[in-house]
């Protein structure tokens, strides 16, 4: 690849496949997994790193990926919702997600997937204070919530180890 002048190529792993990306040295991370690798489950919604619709993992880390410059992610591993369902079938959170309405308009679910997931990584039997803290980084416009953390909770009734789906490594 020969990058267009005043880019770089950036080497990653997205979603378990190697990658080569071009960017700008001050492009966001949201763009270029949007544009260049099609990745469109990761949202825009504030870019301002307020809503949390835009998440992904980074190095295992959950980050507003519209505050990261692309060139960050050099050699990093990058999890996108792409990666969460394998197989074709939903991880827990998903289905939950679907069962009991947490997927609104669409536009926070992503973000809100993959912050579930983190907290459950971390805690797999979360109460509902923990789960409220552990969404509060992300913003949903169509809902007061209930839906959401519904679904959570369901998730955590429902999953087994392997289903609740995070590797974020």
């Amino acid at each position: 690849m020969n990058p267009a002048p005043n880019t770089v190529e950036i080497s990653c792993t997205v979603n378990g496949e190697p990658q080569t990306l071009e960017a700008y040295p001050l492009e966001r991370l949201l763009d270029v997994l949007r544009q260049q690798l099609h990745l469109t489950g990761t949202k825009e919604g504030c870019g301002e790193g307020e809503c949390g619709a835009c998440s992904v993992f980074l190095n295992g880390e959950l980050v507003n990926s519209c505050l990261v410059p692309a060139v960050q992610a050099a050699g990093a591993t990058i999890k996108t919702i792409e990666s969460v369902a394998t197989g074709g079938e939903l991880s827990a959170v998903q289905q939950a997600f679907v069962e009991f309405g947490g997927a609104q308009c669409g536009i926070c679910t992503p973000g809100m997937v993959l912050a579930a997931l983190d907290l459950l990584a971390r805690n797999p039997h979360p109460t509902e204070e923990e789960i409220r803290t552990g969404l509060a980084g992300n913003l949903c416009r169509c809902t007061g919530y209930m839906k959401i953390f519904e679904s959570v909770v369901r998730a955590c009734q429902k999953g087994h180890a392997g289903r609740i789906g995070r590797n974020t490594q």
